[in-house]
């Protein structure tokens, strides 16, 4: 008896539908994703929690009204290829600034290559979350 009553309100209550979030415009290749650049959709191929895209930055060009997926999504970069960067280098009370040029682009805790433009060396840097970048080697 309670196993008919229950499939009578399950029955009832009809298929349970997952919901995602979508563009609410198109969102170019680079755009850091905000509260109003999102919509809630029936399709459940996008990402299920707003707070998972806000912030972050798309890797290539979303549609509108297309699915917001989390593989579309990067953190947002703050040092460009060929940007001029502050470089420091620090081992105990030493610290050492200079000016480098970076060779790629990085987000914040990202390792990438720099050129101290002084002295025209390469080294390996990570980027901080204020955009400067501290040699790892």
């Amino acid at each position: 008896m309670r196993g008919l009553i229950l499939a009578a309100l399950l029955a009832a209550a009809g298929p349970a539908q997952a919901e995602g979030w979508a563009a609410a415009r198109t969102l170019p290749a680079g755009t850091v994703i905000s509260e109003s650049d999102l919509i809630r959709t029936a399709d459940a191929r996008g990402i299920s929690d707003a707070g998972q895209a806000i912030g972050q930055q798309t890797r290539f060009t979303i549609y509108e009204g297309r699915p917001v997926t989390a593989s579309g999504l990067r953190a947002p970069r703050l040092v460009d290829r060929n940007q001029i960067v502050r470089l420091a280098y620090e081992r105990g009370a030493l610290r050492i600034e200079a000016e480098g040029r970076a060779l790629s682009e990085g987000a914040a805790g990202d390792v990438i290559r720099v050129m101290n433009t002084a002295s025209r060396s390469t080294v390996t840097a990570r980027v901080n979350p204020d955009g400067s970048v501290t040699v790892t080697n």
